[in-house]
């Protein structure tokens, strides 16, 4: 007996949604979705679709009477169905009325509210813009709740989509992890963005460097430079030697050779001898070929 019990069961709970939210004039949208949910599981969804036909004539086939009545006690249980899931002033309204004249009815009174709606949901979506210095989480919670009202009333967008919008929204500082986001190819649903933005907001906090940056790009090194004109220059750095606009003459270097006595520590300028014997000769020219420094 529990088997044959279990379609009623299932189809009973599957009907408890529309109890949870009943039409009010302002839920419409959301309703309709469900009744066709409901109505779709119990194969009945064509009632909303296709209007009662007219009364067969007397002398109409078995057949064709069989399948009016069929068709007119479908549209008599999805009324009560939607009337029980109503508020009262909608169930005075249409106490009386077909399945589908009902449907039309409401579609025509409700539709163009749930597209004021829409129209201002949007708004409010595209209006979303992150100052610098506040916080990110409620934010994008509120463009997430944004993107589920629109979904809501029947104009859901993509997962895509909905990631632009938010990073859209997002200040400059965002910049670097926009960037590094299109250049990776991703795909995020809005939870996982969430998540992401959270760990760059982290970063910006603390002044490190923005999650997903690109691997293996070259960096400059500080010093690098410095080091390989040491090494040229054999230890010494640029600005150690002078240079001959400075109008400073370099002291004798510690290991130099003199031409003129052929000793080491001093250049031929700066000998002794050199200059002795020149100030004998009383010649400034006659040890000129001897060779300078």
């Amino acid at each position: 007996m529990a088997p044959s019990n279990l379609p009623h069961l299932s189809t009973f709970a599957l009907r408890s949604i529309l109890e949870k939210d009943k039409l009010n004039g302002t839920n419409f949208t959301n309703w309709y979705r469900n009744l066709r949910i409901v109505l779709k599981q119990e194969k009945k969804d064509h009632v909303l679709d296709t209007p009662l036909p007219d009364e067969p004539d007397e002398d109409a086939t078995v057949a064709v009477m069989n399948a009016h009545r069929k068709a007119r006690d479908e549209s008599t249980e999805i009324s009560c169905l939607m009337l029980a899931h109503m508020e009262p002033d909608l169930q005075q309204q249409f106490e009386n009325v077909e399945a589908y004249d009902m449907i039309e009815s409401l579609k025509s009174m409700f539709q163009a509210q749930a597209k004021t709606e829409r129209y201002q949901v949007s708004q409010a979506l595209l209006g979303c813009k992150l100052k610098d210095g506040d916080p990110l989480s409620p934010h994008v919670i509120k463009m997430t709740g944004y993107v589920q009202s629109l979904d809501r009333l029947g104009f859901p967008i993509s997962d895509e989509f909905a990631t632009d919008i938010v990073l859209n929204s997002l200040p400059s500082a965002y910049a670097p992890f926009i960037s590094n986001y299109h250049m990776h190819g991703m795909d995020k649903k809005l939870t996982e963005l969430h998540g992401m933005l959270k760990t760059a907001e982290a970063d910006l906090k603390k002044g490190t460097s923005q999650v997903l940056m690109v691997q293996n790009k070259a960096k400059f090194k500080k010093g690098s430079w410095t080091k390989k004109k040491k090494a040229k220059s054999g230890g010494k750095t640029q600005d150690s030697v002078p240079s001959a606009a400075s109008g400073t003459k370099p002291s004798p270097a510690a290991g130099s050779t003199c031409f003129y006595c052929k000793t080491d520590g001093h250049w031929k300028r700066n000998c002794s001898k050199f200059l002795a014997d020149k100030a004998k000769s009383g010649s400034g020219t006659s040890n000129s070929g001897a060779g300078k420094n």
